[in-house]
């Protein structure tokens, strides 16, 4: 599969989009960070402000006037900077915690006192001193990164082993885990010396996220056409992927902006509408709430002179792939229904749900396909990280 990143200019934000074969798979739009205080992956000096045992949650102040949800139950091995009581957590207690969750709607930022320190490869995780291999790693190699993570393992900290490890040399590897514990415990020293909602270490800009974040396999080229930019990545890259910098390309064509050659604009448009047609007429109706997304089939102006149980398998197979492609474009998280046209036979359903699942698979964010009510309607999870495309364009 042949993978292209183009990132441009979109108002006062950056957006990058993720080409598949030529196909716009992925949107992420990075906010001004200069108007976010709670950014994703900054780790701060916080201050306990109120904790609240009857939700299972403390929050956690990170800038004046600024709370963030702490969840107790995920977090009992906190590294403080000052400790006002005996108790594992005290209103005025000073501590490490990263931004985990971008405030959502009416909920406030989330943090976590498990830091994570994330490289190309693999990802540095306090409190919690397990190794974890990504499971869309071959057998062989989890079984070898398994034996090599853990000859780095402490009581302090563990590691994940990312997907873009596949075929890496194990002596990059080996240094890139040094660096991160090298990183964690220069953190953890300066950590005491500075005042509370002191930001110890600040999370590069989203867009330059992606660059590490991304699935590297196939990824061919990362097109550019801003100056500025072009500059922060290419010094970005040198500082962190020097291996990367020859698939970086400056777009200089004045007659044809590089959002107009890709037709960017009018997929954001699409991927923010609420129907989506499909080829054989039938169509899609996305509608999130607050609680959870709703996602309905409909057969719409399909034209079948048959009307059979073969027709709506049919049809449901192509909206399942879909369905797939939607969720991960417009980053849905959490709950989301699917209501597929009904299907009275098992078997045909069985063959839904396999083509479903295969497809969900491909997202790189953990999607989940959990269950299917009385109702036939199918419910699917997926992990929450940033704001929906909804929500982070602006």
């Amino acid at each position: 599969m042949e993978r292209k990143l183009i990132i441009t200019r979109w108002k006062e934000q950056v957006l990058t989009s993720l080409l598949e074969n030529g196909e716009i798979v992925e949107f992420h739009c990075s906010p001004n960070e200069t108007k976010e205080q709670a950014v994703l992956g900054n780790i701060y000096v916080g201050k306990v402000k109120n904790i609240v045992p009857n939700i299972g949650a403390a929050f956690v102040e990170v800038a004046k006037g600024v709370e963030c949800y702490y969840a107790l139950d995920e977090n009992e091995t906190p590294i403080f900077t000052q400790k006002i009581g005996k108790k594992p957590l005290c209103i005025g207690d000073e501590l490490l915690v990263q931004v985990s969750k971008e405030a959502v709607k009416t909920k406030v930022p989330t943090v976590s006192g498990k830091l994570s320190f994330t490289g190309k490869y693999a990802v540095l995780t306090t409190g919690d001193t397990r190794i974890g291999i990504s499971s869309k790693l071959p057998k062989e190699s989890r079984e070898h990164f398994q034996k090599l993570a853990a000859s780095y393992q402490s009581d302090a900290y563990g590691f994940i082993i990312r997907t873009n490890a596949k075929d890496v040399a194990e002596e990059v590897l080996k240094a890139e885990l040094e660096q991160l514990i090298q990183e964690y415990k220069e953190l953890v020293k300066i950590a005491g010396t500075r005042v509370c909602y002191s930001c110890l270490k600040k999370a590069p800009k989203q867009y330059l996220s992606e660059l590490k974040n991304i699935y590297q396999d196939g990824l061919k080229e990362i097109v550019i056409e801003d100056p500025i930019l072009y500059e922060e990545t290419i010094a970005y890259l040198k500082m962190y992927q020097p291996e990367d910098l020859g698939k970086v390309h400056r777009y200089e064509d004045t007659l044809l902006p590089l959002d107009k050659l890709h037709n960017i604009e009018r997929k954001l448009e699409d991927a923010l509408k609420e129907r989506v047609w499909l080829k054989s007429g039938a169509y899609l109706v996305i509608q999130p709430t607050e609680a959870l997304t709703v996602i309905d089939v409909n057969t719409g102006k399909c034209i079948s002179k048959k009307r059979d149980e073969r027709t709506y398998l049919k049809i449901n197979i192509e909206a399942a792939k879909e369905v797939a492609k939607q969720i991960r474009l417009r980053n849905l998280s959490g709950i989301i229904l699917v209501d597929f046209i009904n299907l009275s036979g098992k078997e045909l359903m069985a063959e839904l749900v396999d083509v479903f699942q295969k497809e969900l698979r491909k997202d790189p964010i953990s999607t989940t396909l959990v269950d299917i009510t009385k109702l036939q309607l199918v419910e699917v999870t997926r992990k929450k990280v940033r704001k929906p495309l909804k929500e982070a364009i602006r």
